[in-house]
């Protein structure tokens, strides 16, 4: 009888031991990615899939629910001075950064001078406005304002509000993105580039307990095909920006699930100006080339034959169901014929060859097609240069491009939406456009609150923008998602980042 019990006590321990190895497995999310992220330090940070890693890995001191509402994060108050020259802040107590180090009014201020003196910070034109910042306590800070900015908060809920360890940033310097410290959730294990980022929970998150996922493995994917196949086999159980075509694929599929959001992003096609070189065509040096290039597109059918339906056609930064939408300038209609005519007034004689530069995504690559089938019937030839997404943003901010096609996941506030793209000194204004007018118009929209004054500057900086076109606007961002029945609680954004508050493997 003794003998039984303890054989009955050895299986249960083994049962146990199985079930408990189970769990471990389950409890690693594996997420597919369009592209592989570049430099993992939010100060040097430029794409999209570097943010969703970033939101397990780094919190902001504001947040955005699914509203585009600000909420906080490491900062749980905040109020602004009568001349809106001040912006101060309260601070979330017992929050600790991922070597251990305390987040504090002191981490605060170093990050903000970080970004904005880092060599290579991508955030010095979203800090322009702060021109001090003041510890005014322990978990209280200032930031006082060359002129009233009312980007700022928005600002806060990217990259320029995501905290670093001091004391890692400090040892680590330039190499500071190959092992990132921060206070999320999740803190950094390892990156192998084009394959594979892996995170683990940070168990001393100040808000540990709203997360119960153990390991996060964020894999790059670009083809789409490729990815859902992935999903569907189980290799992983969430995947962004599901292609349009396979959203009934994935409806069909009992194994699966679907999650969509209209977005507050859009496609555009960035040209060179006035970035070295290559900017030295009949292209970059002559609007009426551009105006033409634009008239040529059939932005409808982009829409129906890539995305079916799903991507509404945009002209401008923000969609035609946004506030901030310039009515006088609405989408044009194809006109092959007019096109061809700004062509002959600029001196085009014979083919006009042009490079577009895009990433290896496949519907973008699709995109890229229909356009060169457009564009060849008004006398334009198209060649396409596929590269990977990183390299595709060191081509364009080195110059070597002509045109490059790629995308902007969107900003709760107009400002981030288009000032950093055109005025003069913006970090990600790849073209190298620069108008005087246009900077005063968006400079000044930055120091107003006044919704409707500040609409006034946008539309005036639009009507120049329209016409000088730097930037051709293909096509509104929506998110769309797909993930395993086994994913429970998984919430979308209008953002498009991936939360992993509250989200379980079952």
């Amino acid at each position: 009888m003794i003998d039984k019990i303890n054989r009955w006590k050895l299986l249960a321990s083994a049962a146990l031991l199985i079930a408990g190895t189970g769990l471990a497995q389950a409890q690693t999310l594996r997420i597919g990615l369009q592209d592989d992220p570049d430099a993992l330090d939010p100060a040097k940070a430029r794409t999209f899939v570097g943010r969703i890693v970033f939101t397990a890995m780094c919190d902001k001191l504001v947040d955005i629910d699914d509203k585009l509402n600000f909420v906080p994060q490491l900062a749980t108050s905040w109020t602004y001075s009568e001349d809106g020259k001040t912006l101060s802040m309260k601070l979330r107590s017992g929050v600790k950064f991922q070597d251990g180090t305390p987040f504090d009014a002191n981490a605060v201020k170093f990050n903000i001078e970080r970004s904005q003196t880092l060599n290579g910070s991508m955030r010095k034109s979203e800090l322009a406005s702060v021109e001090s910042v003041s510890v005014d306590g322990p978990l209280a800070v200032s930031f006082h304002l060359k002129s009233p900015d009312s980007t700022l908060l928005a600002q806060f809920t990217d990259r320029s509000g995501m905290m670093v360890s001091p004391k890692a940033a400090t040892e680590l310097g330039d190499n500071f993105a190959q092992k990132p410290v921060c206070s999320g959730p999740y803190k950094f294990v390892e990156r192998v580039a084009q394959d594979r980022i892996v995170l683990e929970k940070f168990e001393d998150y100040w808000n540990k307990d709203a997360y119960k996922i153990q390991k996060v493995v964020y894999l790059p994917i670009p083809d789409t095909t490729v990815r859902l196949a992935n999903l569907r086999s189980g290799d992983l159980q969430l995947i962004e920006r599901l292609a349009a075509p396979d959203v009934k694929t994935v409806k069909a599929d009992p194994t699966l699930q679907y999650a969509t959001d209209p977005g507050i992003g859009y496609q555009a096609l960035y040209i060179n100006v006035a970035n070295g070189d290559r900017a030295k065509t009949p292209l970059g040096q002559d609007k009426r080339v551009r105006q033409a290039l634009e008239l040529a597109l059939d932005r409808d059918a982009i829409n129906q034959v890539v995305f079916e339906g799903v991507n509404p056609p945009a002209n401008q930064p923000f969609g035609v169901t946004s506030p901030w939408y310039d009515k006088d300038f609405p989408l044009k209609p194809r006109n092959v014929a007019k096109a061809k005519e700004l062509l002959k007034a600029a001196g085009v004689t014979g083919r006009l060859k042009v490079e577009i530069m895009v990433a290896t995504s496949t519907l973008e690559q699709q995109v890229t097609q229909l356009i060169q089938a457009m564009w060849a019937e008004i006398g334009v030839d198209v060649s396409i240069r596929a590269t990977e997404f990183a390299t595709l943003l060191k081509e364009a901010s080195t110059g070597n491009f002509e045109i490059a096609q790629f995308g902007w996941s969107g900003r709760p506030d107009p400002d981030g939406n288009i000032h950093t793209f055109v005025t003069c000194k913006g970090g990600l204004n790849y073209p190298k456009y620069c108008n005087a007018e246009v900077d005063k118009q968006l400079f000044g929209a930055r120091a107003v609150v006044d919704p409707a004054k500040r609409k006034v500057m946008y539309d005036a900086a639009q009507k120049i923008l329209l016409d000088d076109m730097p930037v051709i606007y293909t096509y509104q961002q929506s998110w769309n998602w797909a993930y395993a029945k086994t994913l429970k609680g998984f919430k979308p954004y209008p953002d498009g980042m991936i939360r992993l508050a509250g989200v379980t493997l079952q």
